[in-house]
């Protein structure tokens, strides 16, 4: 598969509510997951697939998703970028809030080697 058709793959998934699902289709085994900024006490970085799984399992159970859009994707070479956009609640402080996030994805021998995720305000 082309970094295109993952691209538009990965967004499809993602717009139809199947977040997991695109990771587990495209991650590679030692694809490298970089935040912004992590959780309190928690790595911003995360290598391979168990630890991204791990990662997206916390996120899950710390949100509850009201509503969710994916824009893109936005592809150059091996690289293509998604726009999410979502309406959540922080469960722990019961805050609603309005996420705008970009992510970053590299792609290498038809696996997403990398994501890279940059906050909006």
């Amino acid at each position: 598969m082309s970094t295109q058709d993952i691209a538009d793959d990965l967004v499809a998934l993602c717009k139809a509510g199947k977040f997991d699902e695109s990771g587990e289709k495209y991650w590679a085994d030692d694809v490298v997951s970089i935040e912004a900024s992590g959780p309190p006490g928690m790595d911003p970085v995360s290598r391979g697939k168990d630890a991204v799984r791990g990662k997206g399992e916390w996120w899950a159970n710390a949100h509850e998703i009201h509503a969710a859009d994916a824009e893109g994707p936005y592809v150059n070479g091996d690289q293509f970028i998604v726009r999410f956009k979502m309406d959540l609640t922080v469960k722990a402080s019961g805050e609603r809030i309005s996420m705008d996030e970009t992510a970053l994805y590299t792609v290498k021998d038809g696996k997403i080697v990398e994501e890279r995720f940059f906050y909006g305000s």
